[in-house]
């Protein structure tokens, strides 16, 4: 049974219409990717999934008793706030330290949990978002361009480690993405949206879409190609790069 079924959804702010007819699942324990322009309705179907925006049409059908895990694209934390790693992982949920040092084991950052949260790198700091994700094993985790802000090896160690966690723990993963280079080999399946659903499938089949070359050009073919041979060669220094 699919964990999430969209279908035929669309969503409309005012006069304006975001998404058009999107049809999209995401299976048990696999890498969902969407990609797309600027303005292309990816966050309004992330929202539309979890609830946080009403269809205009269609629906979102979850499989009965799903947990979902969110990353956001960004969380602010005040800077002069004295708050631990620990303490920011048990803020809104009672979770044991056993639960919240497994979390950041799977995420890749066992050292943090005694740290302050104003000390970590970018890198260090997705992670431990990613890690509160996982407290409570969800069964689809949800990524809002979770990279966003890092640079590229931190990019691409993080993603590494998304199909570490996918790995270990069998959850499902569904993220949104603007780094061709480094999602589309992370991926099982690539949703391509433009308002619309322009190609579905699997990342060679995409990339070769003439709608998705429509919107990205044909250099992201190139890339996806040179990332698979650096992310073989690298692999072993996921964790110096998110540092």
């Amino acid at each position: 049974m699919a964990l999430i079924t969209v279908e035929d959804l669309s969503v409309r702010y005012g006069a304006n219409t975001v998404l058009r007819h999107v049809d999209m699942v995401v299976e048990p324990q696999e890498i969902v990717t969407i990609v797309g322009p600027n303005g292309s309705g990816k966050t309004s179907l992330l929202r539309a999934i979890i609830g946080a925006t009403k269809p205009s049409a269609g629906r979102v059908s979850l499989k009965p008793g799903l947990k979902i895990g969110y990353v956001p694209q960004k969380l602010h934390i005040d800077p002069t706030l004295p708050i631990s790693v620990e303490r920011f992982m048990r803020l809104t949920s009672r979770v044991t330290q056993k639960a919240c040092a497994e979390a950041l084991e799977t995420a890749g950052v066992p050292d943090l949990f005694k740290r302050q949260m104003s000390q970590l790198s970018g890198g260090q700091f997705q992670r431990v978002l990613l890690a509160r994700a996982l407290i409570n094993r969800p069964d689809v985790l949800l990524l809002d361009e979770a990279t966003q802000g890092l640079d590229q090896p931190g990019s691409a160690a993080f993603y590494r480690r998304i199909e570490d966690v996918r790995r270990d723990t069998g959850c499902a993963i569904l993220m949104i993405s603007h780094e061709l280079h480094v999602v589309m080999s992370a991926s099982d399946r690539v949703v391509c949206l433009n308002g619309h659903v322009c190609c579905q499938g699997s990342p060679a089949v995409v990339a070769s879409a003439p709608e998705y070359r429509a919107l990205f050009g044909t250099g992201t073919g190139g890339a996806l190609a040179l990332y698979r041979h650096d992310h073989d060669h690298n692999h072993d220094h996921s964790q110096e790069a998110a540092e």
